[in-house]
């Protein structure tokens, strides 16, 4: 696998690069960077010091992944960086700002999905097949679950807790913490379970019952955050998916997302994405 790289590109002779890596016209990549193999970085986009690229990771024109956090007294000799895992596609004019903590880094799992103009700040954590649409805003320290979706336009609070498999709707407004495999839209507003996102991962109907039931007993006592702990202690869950619902509940600085209401049977799955 050949390298190509631009005569019109700068990449310092301190960056690794990886066998097959691309990278395009004008495009910059700092010293430090590591891109693996068979990444592409397209035309006018920017890898900045301390920013490491797993195998495969496509990185499209005028994005800047590993740029400095938007802080007043930022201190830019701070050894920080950003990790993204491979397979992870960052399209046109997405940020992703690099830790605030020297020695650690902003981090991306593989496979996930950036869609073009989405902001990801310092010290964030996503999971695994994460997709942010449009214009998607997350703050920093905020972390995001494994396959969860954040529709077009949402913005997140900092050190806000989106669990794994949470469909957020387009446009939203997030403050408090959204437990596993929930469905969330306006201003922290719960709907219900996300149950075809929990089918299309291939959990048995009595494991998707189970969460379904956890919901409605923890969204609809006085105290979910107690309702939770004393499910938990009391051995009601027997998945490990709903011991994990529950689980939630003790962590995060932010609060618990509200329900909008309950007793519904709001469905969501995953978008289809073209």
């Amino acid at each position: 696998m050949a390298t190509m790289i631009h005569p019109t590109a700068i990449v310092s002779s301190q960056a690794r690069l990886g066998a097959g890596v691309s990278i395009g016209p004008y495009a910059i990549v700092e010293d430090g960077v590591e891109l693996g193999e068979g990444c592409v970085i397209h035309a006018h986009a920017s890898v900045r010091r301390g920013s490491v690229l797993g195998a495969r990771v496509q990185v499209h024109p005028g994005a800047v992944v590993g740029g400095p956090p938007q802080m007043l007294k930022w201190d830019e000799a701070t050894p920080s960086g950003v990790r993204v895992g491979e397979g992870t596609i960052v399209r046109e004019g997405v940020t992703i700002n690099r830790s605030t903590r020297a020695g650690e880094s902003t981090v991306l799992g593989s496979d996930c999905f950036l869609m073009a103009m989405s902001h990801i700040a310092h010290d964030c954590v996503l999971g695994d097949r994460v997709i942010l649409a449009n214009n998607v805003l997350l703050a920093g320290h905020v972390s995001v679950g494994a396959s969860s979706f954040i529709g077009g336009g949402a913005g997140i609070h900092q050190f806000v807790r989106i669990g794994e498999l949470v469909m957020v709707g387009g446009l939203s407004r997030i403050t408090k913490d959204l437990p596993h495999f929930l469905l969330v839209a306006e201003r922290d507003e719960v709907s219900g379970v996300n149950q075809i996102g929990l089918r299309r991962r291939g959990l048995p109907r009595e494991v998707i019952a189970e969460i379904k039931a956890l919901f409605h007993r923890v969204y609809g006592a006085v105290h979910p955050r107690s309702e939770a702990a004393s499910a938990l202690g009391a051995g009601v869950a027997v998945s490990a998916e709903g011991r994990r619902f529950l689980e939630f509940f003790a962590g995060g600085k932010r609060g618990i997302a509200h329900p909008s209401r309950l007793g519904g049977e709001a469905e969501a799955g995953e978008p289809e994405v073209g």
